[in-house]
């Protein structure tokens, strides 16, 4: 086979500008709404001015001769628009899955009652305004306890945590609670919606352009490939753009109503009321533990409000079944139906609130026990993940506390209230442990060695901000010895090969494997041109005699300084670009390995 190597300094190590950094810094990146197009309309929509209730009329004769009006859609003329078919994993997922307009119930502050589409935006408002809706109006469920619905979901259990709890000689039972919180990124949600007749162009600020794209198929009620999303550039998500919400499907409906290009930028308000929050959440946590501290039970007990439509589950209890070890556990999830808009991811959804309680009450058990909390962390150890039965396939957690708290002088800690002083203020010291999951899902991409001497990595996820650009095209120079100035990473398109959302950390380590598989079969593809172009100064050669390094094909016996730029062999065999193309496979597929 084959030998590619690389002797080039690597560019993983150390730092270096971002590769779409002058784009940014200069104006020239396009975000979504940055978007223009001849003809083009601009679309506002009227939100609820209640909570619960139904519309009793809607008048929009005002509005309708207003000038520069295009068009005032609402639940009797915007067309079919379709639910989302039932999630599937992780594919075709969105959290509000009623279309606007489906009826006319109100089930929460600001949902969407009409959209008025106009010549420009200025006009588009002012008719808005000026629509007389009439509502009756119905006392909404907007308390903020959070008791019960029905029986619990259990998620984890093992041994008998009631009866532990009950024998336990120490004991801590308390609840804790967490509010909403909103996802205000500086980039508004927007879309900019084409269509030619037969297929949309959604320009999008989306996490995820495969999933908006397949989502968005369904409900507009065209084929998948008839949808293509664009998300060249994003202002930060944080989770709430991981998935599409209804003002992305208004805009679609409008431009394929008008035959016209439609933009629809949500306002700062609605980015309140209108696409996402973390939800409240309430949880009990029960822990008990002999007079040494060690965990005889532990149970987490959480509730989460939802949506009326919605089964929004905020999984507070994710790290709770292995992060300390305790013979006996349960973990149960409920949800609380308010009238209020549908709760969606939110950095760390689940986790960050579900190991704020549990945290809080290994502090509280920790002063019971008049413990140091971290030698109670340590002391709770799990030898192996007692949620599946197996081992970590890996673990720091003694070790980061160990090294954190010797590195952060925890030593010289006083736990009394008050009795730390320094410079005439009291200080407080603190410390909890966390853990977030390490999942991959699938992902493809494609690699293009051209006879330019430049290369090309394309996939279709999207870079949110956190640099994704910059680590594709540095993987490739680690892989092809090309400086990163010869690189182009192209993203955010589903016209290119799928890739994953970028949420849950994973992004990334999706699109590593593919990257490199696609660079390897492009860089074979080189070395097979060179041994067999009659042209090549290589031909004749079996391509397992060649090595590709520093961006030259050379023979295995001499070193790459004696050998050929690849583009200068591709150019004497007739050969445009080497193109490879890679996959790698998901902790959520079947058939991955887990």
């Amino acid at each position: 086979m084959a030998t590619i190597r690389n002797t080039v300094p690597s560019t993983i190590a150390g730092s270096l500008p971002r590769i779409d950094g002058p784009l940014k810094v200069s104006g020239s990146a396009m975000y979504t709404s940055d978007h223009h197009f001849p003809g083009m309309l601009y679309a506002v929509p009227v939100c609820s001015t209640i909570a619960k209730g139904r519309i009793a009329s809607l008048d929009s004769s005002d509005a309708v001769g207003m000038p520069g009006v295009r068009a005032i859609y609402h639940q009797g003329n915007i067309g079919p628009l379709f639910r989302s078919a039932p999630a599937s994993g992780i594919s075709a997922y969105l959290d509000e899955r009623r279309p606007a307009f489906e009826d006319d119930v109100i089930r929460y502050y600001g949902q969407y009652v009409a959209v008025v589409v106009a010549r420009t935006f200025e006009q588009a408002e002012a008719a808005a305004s000026a629509i007389k809706v009439i509502y009756s109006e119905e006392t909404p469920d907007v308390r903020t306890h959070l008791d019960p619905e029905g029986e619990p979901k259990v998620a984890s259990f093992r041994g008998t945590p009631d009866e532990a709890f009950a024998s336990a000689p120490i004991k801590i039972d308390e609840i804790y609670g967490t509010p909403v919180e909103t996802h205000n990124p500086i980039e508004l949600h927007a879309s900019v919606a084409v269509w030619d007749g037969q297929s949309f162009t959604l320009y999008e600020t989306t996490q995820g352009v495969v999933n908006h794209r397949d989502v968005l198929a369904q409900m507009l009620g065209v084929p998948a490939e008839n949808v293509r999303v664009v998300s060249r550039f994003l202002g930060s998500g944080f989770g709430g753009k991981l998935f599409p919400w209804p003002h992305s499907l208004l805009a679609a409906a409008a431009s394929r109503n008008l035959n016209r290009p439609v933009k629809l930028v949500v306002s700062r308000q609605m980015m309140f009321q209108n696409v996402g929050h973390r939800p409240r959440t309430q949880q009990r946590v029960r822990l008990s533990a002999t007079a040494d501290g060690k965990l005889t039970s532990l149970q987490h007990d959480y509730l989460n409000h939802t949506a009326i439509l919605d089964d929004y589950t905020e999984n507070c209890g994710e790290a709770t079944p292995y992060l300390y070890g305790t013979e006996n556990l349960r973990v149960t999830s409920g949800l609380v139906r308010r009238n209020i808009g549908s709760a969606t991811s939110m950095r760390g959804p689940g986790a960050v609130p579900g190991l704020f309680a549990t945290e809080s009450a290994m502090d509280e058990l920790a002063i019971k026990l008049k413990m140091d909390p971290v030698d109670l962390r340590l002391l709770n150890e799990p030898e192996k993940d007692q949620s599946n039965d197996l081992p970590f396939s890996s673990r720091h957690l003694t070790e980061c506390l160990t090294l954190g708290a010797r590195k952060f002088g925890w030593s010289k800690r006083t736990p009394e209230v008050g009795s730390m002083k320094k410079d005439g203020l009291t200080l407080g010291w603190g410390m909890a442990s966390c853990s977030w999951i390490a999942e991959r899902v699938s992902a493809e991409a494609m690699v293009d060695l051209r006879s330019d001497g430049t290369a090309r990595v394309s996939c279709g996820t999207q870079d949110i901000g956190t640099g994704t650009y910059t680590i594709l095209a540095q993987i490739i120079s680690e892989k092809t010895g090309l400086p990163l100035d010869r690189i182009e990473v192209v993203l955010g398109d589903t016209a290119l090969p799928p890739g994953p959302i970028s949420g849950g950390s994973w992004a990334t380590a999706s699109v590593i494997p593919a990257v490199s598989q696609a660079a390897q079969d492009a860089m074979r593809l080189a070395l097979a041109a060179a041994a067999k172009g009659k042209n090549s100064p290589f031909a004749g050669r079996e391509p397992d005699a060649l090595n590709f390094a520093d961006g030259r094909i050379y023979l295995k016996e001499k070193g790459p300084e004696t050998g050929v730029a690849f583009q200068d062999v591709l150019k004497l065999t007739n050969v445009g670009s080497a193109s490879g193309r890679g996959r790698s496979t998901g902790t959520f597929d079947s058939t991955a390995p887990r």
